[in-house]
């Protein structure tokens, strides 16, 4: 009798797994703070679901490694994929793979070069970058003109790669800000890629404070590249009251450099949401339902006003 109870528990169980969905998830490089808060978010949500299983895999920001994960996923069998895409520009050939298997495809964080012409069965869970560049270059213009530089102000502008949809619309709205008739006093004096990279952005800040050429901020299209040109900054003696920093993404290190006075702008990017939520589209997917083409998670303005709400 013992025997045939443990018989039909390990069947239960065996069905139990089998019927656990299994998502695979390729993202860009574990090796970004910004993609680690969102990877997170995927594995806290994991462990809330009942039945749901993600492989995630590093694809090293490398295309083609990229493009291999997803073809293994598919062979492998799993239910849906969530792809963090290496290069927006890209993507193509990843939704035709998924879609000629059948297989529910989420791109997240970064948005697919075919977001126009996404297959059924596929979708976008991010946050609108137009807002996130926007909010913080508003609030640099704000700043600058509070320090009464409005009879004329320079600008370095620090873009991510150029291969990502984000730092080509984050870079986009910094300069649409300062074309506008309230912010048009501030001159863009130079704007070159760091790679979203904290050390790049600093060789490169320190190359831009060499030239001996005045300026008064500094925009960082992620957190990571603002907090390294401020460590440029103070290295060369440039005192932080006198320039005007941003960034996004509102990293735990972007807050205690603006708790300490470095970083004056950044915008929360709820990275841990997106992560959730393409979990949860994923799922929808995987089970037939309607599902918008494009999921967004609101960005929110971080200042030094307001920063305790974002402290955990």
């Amino acid at each position: 009798m013992k025997k045939l109870l443990l018989t039909a528990g390990l069947t239960v169980l065996m069905g139990t797994s089998a019927m656990a969905q299994q998502i695979g998830v390729s993202v860009a490089r574990f090796d970004d703070n910004g993609l680690t808060v969102m990877r997170n978010g995927m594995t806290a949500h994991e462990e809330a679901l009942d039945g749901v299983s993600l492989q995630i895999e590093d694809a090293t920001d490398d295309v083609a490694k990229q493009l291999d994960q997803i073809n293994n996923f598919i062979a492998s069998g799993v239910d849906a994929i969530i792809v963090n895409a290496v290069d927006t520009n890209a993507t193509e050939a990843m939704s035709a793979a998924a879609a000629s298997a059948g297989v529910p495809l989420v791109y997240v964080n970064r948005q697919p070069v075919n977001m126009d012409t996404l297959p059924d069965g596929q979708a976008f869970v991010a946050s609108n970058e137009i807002e996130s560049g926007t909010l913080a270059a508003f609030r640099m213009c704000q700043d600058l003109r509070a320090q009464g530089k409005s009879g004329g102000a320079k600008a370095y502008m620090l873009m991510g790669q150029l291969s990502n949809q984000a730092a080509v619309q984050r870079s986009k709205d910094f300069e649409d800000v300062i074309g506008m008739d309230m912010c048009n006093f501030i001159t863009l004096i130079d704007k070159q890629t760091a790679e979203w990279s904290r050390d790049k952005a600093s060789d490169l800040m320190t190359n831009w404070i060499s030239s001996g050429e005045p300026f008064d901020a500094v925009f960082g299209n992620n957190d990571e590249m603002a907090i390294g040109a401020i460590q440029a900054m103070k290295a060369a003696g440039i005192s932080m009251d006198d320039v005007v920093v941003g960034g996004v993404d509102a990293t735990s290190d972007a807050l205690v450099a603006m708790q300490a006075g470095d970083l004056d702008v950044t915008v929360f990017q709820d990275l841990a949401g997106q992560g959730a939520g393409s979990i949860d589209t994923a799922l929808k997917l995987i089970k037939g339902e309607d599902v918008d083409k494009t999921v967004f998670i609101p960005f929110k303005l971080v200042t030094p006003e307001n920063i305790d709400s974002f402290l955990n």
